[in-house]
């Protein structure tokens, strides 16, 4: 008799069905690798704990709940207030869900039993949150093996999983964060088409919003077209981050649309735009940023710099593989920019003098990129041995180790005019040497281009998610008619 289908989440019309198997290959990944690990035990039981339903501030005003990234990973769980177990021996995996009062009943929708949730999330067993002490001491663990680590893009320490009567076991929460996030960096192939689907419909969002901007609108009815393409063609209840949807001089604000900054101002005639937006869809994260002239037409001094990221982009990716350093991305990205500001006429001089003293980062003060999956800024960019390169820039990279196969990362060289960053540059004499500040002073005010596109490392290069319109010709055509389609041919293996 053929095994019964794995469960699947699914929203229906035409969004992306994803199997229960992507959860359960992860969960044997991991035991595997817990299992190869120095002072792992036998008998050893992986606790981890899911997110909390929160209120706003002293109100009983829910928040949109988003689970926990280390325990999505795991388990797929949608709900919140739960926990999972994994026998690293068997890699027998246990779900623990709250018992639920009547009262819910009411209020919130119908109580399902256990077995609902053993068959949405094809785990081995189901209890309640309560009982989580008695069922683990059942299992006569040598070791629980908790979570505790540092996210070293954030700095913050994960959620260790805590709970009445966890006193009662032998507890270890230093083996387990390092190998979870290895096997987070390394997308499966399932994972990897997770986030092909968020990509594609995350471009085809781009693509709407760049076909219907026009001056005269606000910024954040742009990041409303977004999310509203997001949510009703794919499903994407969540963003991965809060939307930058700078133009004119706020193009030149790197993490603009924040709360003190809410993409709400006027777009302008002659405004460049930059647009960094990404849907998510089960929690699985798209980073996509497009710039172009809100007006459809560049001028000859954006489409100068537009074409200058543009380059560096197309050779970093050209140059992307296993085995590379993503530190070398970053200052290859750094060499062109500064070459094509010389072609421009806002720099002069030796490009290797500018190099030394670190000029490339007065334009492009961010980091090449970063690594991407179930979190935005995904984990595993700083692992114990590699430490940040503590140079303008640089510092700010988020990943400094080898490019592996089954990385997926972000690739977003960006040329920007900050005018506290030029005035320092101005006023520094080994950076201000360099400047032409006559034609400089031509693009005070212009903001920023910033290209970001979403890769897959492969065996022998890379496979591009994003797809959206990149050269200055593709751009001015898909604005320019509205009712044209975009479908570039890309290489799924080297770029």
């Amino acid at each position: 008799m053929a095994a019964a289908p794995r469960p699947v989440y699914w929203l229906g019309h035409d969004t992306l069905r994803v199997s229960a198997a992507l959860f359960a290959e992860n969960r044997r990944r991991l035991c595997k690798g817990l299992k190869e690990k120095d002072g792992v035990v036998p008998q050893s039981l992986v606790v981890l704990q899911g997110g909390e339903q929160k209120q706003r501030y002293c109100t009983d005003t829910d928040l949109l709940f988003r689970q926990e990234s280390f325990f999505h990973w795991a388990f797929g769980v949608t709900e919140a207030d739960c926990y999972g177990a994994i026998d690293v021996d068997t890699g027998r995996s246990i779900l623990f869900v709250p018992k639920l009062p009547e009262s819910y009943a009411t209020w919130m929708g119908e109580i399902f039993p256990k077995e609902h949730f053993k068959e949405k999330y094809a785990v081995d067993e189901v209890h309640y949150t309560c009982d989580i002490a008695d069922v683990l001491s059942n299992l006569s663990p040598a070791v629980l093996l908790t979570l505790r680590g540092q996210n070293t893009d954030s700095g913050s320490i994960c959620r260790e999983a805590s709970f009445e009567g966890i006193s009662r076991f032998q507890v270890n929460n230093t083996h387990l964060h390092p190998v979870i996030v290895e096997c987070r960096l390394i997308k499966t192939d399932m994972e990897l088409e997770v986030l092909r689907y968020t990509n594609r419909i995350s471009s085809e969002a781009h693509k709407m919003v760049m076909k219907h901007v026009k001056p005269g609108q606000k910024e954040y009815e742009m990041e409303s077209l977004f999310q509203h393409y997001c949510y009703t063609k794919g499903g994407m209840r969540h963003t991965s981050y809060t939307c930058i949807c700078g133009t004119g001089n706020n193009s030149s604000v790197l993490h603009y649309g924040h709360a003190g900054a809410p993409n709400d101002k006027t777009i302008q005639d002659g405004d460049m735009c930059l647009f960094d937006m990404g849907g998510e869809y089960y929690c699985y994260s798209s980073d996509i940023t497009c710039s172009f002239p809100a007006n459809g037409k560049f001028t000859a001094d954006q489409r100068a710099i537009y074409e200058a990221v543009l380059k560096s982009s197309r050779a970093v990716m050209a140059a992307m593989k296993p085995g590379v350093k993503w530190t070398d991305m970053h200052r290859l990205a750094d060499r062109i920019h500064l070459e094509e500001l010389v072609k421009i006429g806002i720099l002069h001089g030796s490009v290797e003098d500018m190099l030394k003293v670190h000029l490339g980062s007065v334009f492009m003060p961010h980091g090449l990129g970063h690594l991407l999956g179930i979190d935005v800024h995904d984990v595993g960019g700083y692992p114990e041995g590699i430490e940040r390169i503590n140079e303008p820039g640089l510092r700010s990279l988020r990943m400094g180790r080898l490019v592996l196969e089954r990385m997926v990362l972000t690739v977003e060289p960006g040329v920007y005019f900050i005018n506290h960053l030029l005035d320092q540059a101005l006023a520094n004499p080994a950076q201000s040497c360099f400047i032409n500040n006559q034609v400089l002073a031509r693009f005070r005010g212009f903001g920023g281009v910033r290209i970001e596109d979403d890769i897959a490392v492969t065996a022998n290069g890379i496979e591009l998610l994003t797809c959206v319109p990149r050269t200055v010709e593709e751009i001015e055509a898909v604005m320019a008619d509205s009712t044209k389609t975009f479908s570039p041919v890309v290489s799924s293996e080297k770029f």
